[in-house]
């Protein structure tokens, strides 16, 4: 087992297995094997021989820690397991132990470059690895692991794919210039390119000065029954989080960074409760915003023990089955798997009317939309939900009828694999393993 590189010394790729510092593992004990998939689903043999040929794809990530992305990454992996496919993750700035450990990627996980922030130039270090490992695919996703596009270039990977799955608070204004050309190169030397949602892709074929049509769409998926709300898990959380049973909960899953604003929640819950109408708030997540929005709740007499903060867990289906309402009032986003996961669980969304949100929530159909800062317009929506029990209901059934039918886990695996297989088939991969 190799250890973590030592970041004061030249620094070439490790690959690093589980990370797990605190265990003491015996070296020589064979890895666990990635966790099962929980998808339910047929994925045919590429042939039938004995050792199937696999094919190998690599996936290449900024950074492999807690977010939609990473998880989406764990799905696919799930999902396209068996005698058809083979994946490995590498990452440009490290990972997340507990993130790793927990979703058992027991395998190993490569590491090109420093956890710092700054400019790495990591091209023939990302070759190196590839031609190590030897994948048929690299799958790279964002801005942090666009190099890898050119390496595989580089390395004589016969596919290479990049996608786009969300913005940052900088991307908002437009992308600097640099960005665009290096974009636009890679968009270019790539096989495909695809984005989450179509709003996501027209904005990428502005600043990369192509065509939209160049672009695919390949929506994320949520596991609608992991999701799908449980007798008594209502009552049973809310009980644990001393949130009333007659209260109408107003909630949110995120991040707490600025992008997400949740401050706008808050400032729209704050005159409800003034009122005097029966609201309590669950925000649920970890950040760097955290402090700052629990201070805001602390100086406010009326927020301040109706408001209930809940950092990073892994019972977020548990906690979305506390909820009446979720809310998303994010500045901008890509395509929210809470979201998608708000509606797997029957509850109507009200969101801002950015990013890829109006292609998941129709607006007052399965939801809310409203303006991103808009105060009073968020809470004119939620004062309306929390006094309509009927209203609630209503679009909490529509909601999930939508996840199922059109945002399904199994939807996505299925996009992936054919995109995969696509590419292969143009390269001759499966035809020249097939005799």
């Amino acid at each position: 087992m190799l250890e973590i590189a030592d970041e004061s010394r030249d620094l070439s790729y490790e690959m690093i297995p589980k990370a797990d510092e605190a265990t003491s593992r015996d070296r020589t004990e064979e890895a666990p094997q990635p966790r099962a998939s929980s998808i339910h689903m047929t994925i045919p043999r590429i042939e039938d021989h004995a050792k199937p040929f696999r094919l190998r794809v690599l996936h290449v990530i900024d950074r492999l820690d807690v977010g939609g992305t990473e998880h989406g990454i764990v799905k696919v992996i799930e999902g396209l397991s068996g005698d058809c496919f083979e994946h490995q993750i590498c990452t440009v700035r490290g990972f997340n132990g507990n993130f790793v450990n927990d979703h058992g990627l027991g395998n190993g996980v490569y590491v090109a470059g420093r956890t710092t922030p700054g400019f790495q130039f990591l091209l023939g270090r990302l070759a190196r690895i590839m031609r190590e490992y030897r994948p048929h695919v690299v799958h790279s996703r964002n801005w942090g692991a666009i190099e890898a596009i050119p390496a595989a270039r580089l390395a004589r990977v016969p596919v290479a794919i990049h996608s786009e799955h969300g913005y940052e608070v900088d991307m908002l204004a437009g992308l600097p210039t640099r960005r665009r050309i290096i974009r636009r190169i890679a968009y270019a030397a790539a096989d495909a390119v695809f984005t989450v949602t179509e709003e996501l892709r027209d904005y990428h074929a502005r600043q990369a000065w192509i065509s939209a049509a160049r672009i695919r769409v390949l929506p994320n998926g949520v596991d609608t029954s992991r999701f799908a709300r449980r007798s008594g898990a209502r009552e049973e959380f809310r009980g644990r989080l001393g949130l009333s049973p007659e209260s109408v909960v107003l909630g949110s899953v995120g991040r707490m960074v600025p992008i997400k604003d949740h401050k706008t929640l808050l400032q729209a819950a704050e005159p409800l409760i003034g009122r005097g109408l029966p609201v309590q708030l669950l925000l649920v997540g970890s950040g760097p915003e955290l402090s700052k929005h629990q201070e805001f709740v602390r100086a406010s007499p009326i927020l301040s023990g109706r408001t209930r903060f809940v950092g990073s867990t892994a019972e977020v289906p548990s906690l979305l089955s506390a909820m009446d309402v979720f809310v998303l009032p994010s500045l901008s986003e890509g395509m929210s798997n809470t979201i998608l996961e708000a509606m797997a669980s029957s509850l109507p969304v009200v969101a801002t009317n950015v990013g890829g949100n109006p292609e998941l929530v129709e607006d007052e159909r399965s939801g809310l939309l409203f303006q991103p800062g808009d105060v009073t317009g968020l809470k004119d929506r939620l004062e309306r939900l929390v006094r309509d029990p009927g209203a609630r209901q209503e679009l909490g059934e529509s909601a999930r009828k939508r996840a199922v039918h059109h945002f399904s886990l199994e939807r996505m695996i299925l996009r992936y694999r054919d995109l995969y297989l696509e590419l292969a088939r143009k390269r001759n991969l499966l035809a020249a393993h097939s005799g």
